[in-house]
């Protein structure tokens, strides 16, 4: 009998706590596992034993039997294809990535036959954005009888600390082009542009938020079936916010699609500290209640998103873990409720998330 959950990418910066946590549930059935067997038995020593340690190398071929071994795969590294993800279904392991990339969830998408034929469950869309993003907007459109539109905002504090991959991903996607879909047809937008002004609520105020290629605004569109999404990017200060939008604007940006360029830019993310560690996420959902035009507006504010990633998933690792579900692929708000989350934290992480609701009738978008 399968008992025992790998956490590939398991001693980097959100892979720590996913481990941590999940070896608080599960003491000695975790495995932290990456290319350094070094750091993964740092990781082991730290938690006195309750995390074990193994070297893998997922850009070359896994042997199916070690698959075997594992009820569930964490997937804490972005990968070039779907090849890992294909070993793990074929061999019954559930599956869930924390990835942000809409091309590579597609991938995994089309592997759903293979999950269901081998009693597989792969769980993406993991995560903060998408992730957290995906359940606030679940949640805030069954307030609607129907849904026309949902505008997700995203607030990050550049105070705090980021994981390399994380930094990496974000240098990578700023000066991107992308689909998004508006009014149920493919439209091609651009990162830093069409910048809209959100109310974080409480003390955060008002922000200008521009468009950015998370891939929660791909996937909603389909799961949730809303004819427009949009997602958005601001940091907790204004000033860096407007000057990334400035530079795009000019056309400067296009210097980090150079090698020096990128590894400065990155190198800059880890060492300086422009503002705080809070963070804020904004969906805002138009559509129609009691046959009136309405509007619903839910917010939630915390710190520390590198934790709140790795609180999300390790969630979603026990749910998959202890329950059974349907095998195939899902995007988290396709199984789970950000009612069930509130209850995990406040029970397994100590940690109460406030989230602000307000409903508005006659609204016009």
């Amino acid at each position: 009998m399968k008992t025992e959950i790998l956490v590939v990418g398991g001693y980097g910066h959100v892979g720590k706590i996913i481990c941590t946590k999940l070896s608080d549930r599960y003491p000695g059935k975790v495995v932290a596992a990456g290319r350094s067997l070094q750091r993964a038995e740092q990781l082991s020593r730290e938690t006195a034993g309750k995390v074990k340690a193994l070297q893998l190398d997922i850009q070359e071929a896994v042997d199916p039997e070690l698959l075997r071994r594992f009820k569930l795969v964490v997937m804490c590294l972005d990968q070039a294809d779907s090849a890992f993800v294909r070993a793990c279904l074929l061999t019954g392991t559930h599956y869930i990535d924390i990835t942000a990339k809409g091309i590579f969830l597609n991938q995994v998408e089309q592997l759903a036959n293979i999950a269901r034929d081998n009693g597989a469950t792969a769980v993406l869309s993991v995560g903060l954005a998408p992730g957290l993003t995906n359940l606030l907007a679940s949640r805030a459109i069954q307030w609607l009888d129907h849904t026309e539109a949902i505008e997700i905002s995203i607030m990050l504090g550049l105070g705090d600390r980021h994981g390399t991959a994380a930094i990496e991903w974000t240098i990578d996607q700023i000066d991107a082009s992308f689909e998004v879909i508006e009014n149920g047809q493919r439209q091609t937008v651009s990162s830093f542009t069409d910048g809209r002004r959100t109310n974080f609520g409480w003390e955060l105020g008002s922000r200008r938020a521009y468009r950015f290629p998370f891939s929660d605004q791909q996937t909603l569109a389909r799961t949730l079936n809303v004819p427009s999404v949009a997602t958005r990017l601001c940091f907790d200060s204004a000033v860096v916010t407007e000057m990334v939008a400035n530079l795009r604007t000019w056309g400067m940006l296009r210097v980090l699609h150079t090698r020096w360029a990128r590894r400065t830019a990155v190198s800059l993310f880890h060492k300086l500290r422009f503002g705080t560690d809070k963070f804020a996420l904004k969906i805002d959902a138009w559509g129609i209640r009691n046959g009136n035009n309405a509007k619903i507006e839910s917010i939630l504010q915390g710190r520390n998103q590198s934790e709140m990633t790795a609180l999300v998933t390790a969630f979603a690792a026990d749910t998959i873990y202890r329950s059974d579900f349907l095998p195939g692929v899902y995007h988290l708000e396709q199984l789970l409720e950000v009612r069930s989350l509130e209850s995990w934290l406040e029970k397994f992480a100590n940690l109460d998330i406030q989230i602000q609701d307000e409903m508005n009738y006659q609204s016009n978008k």
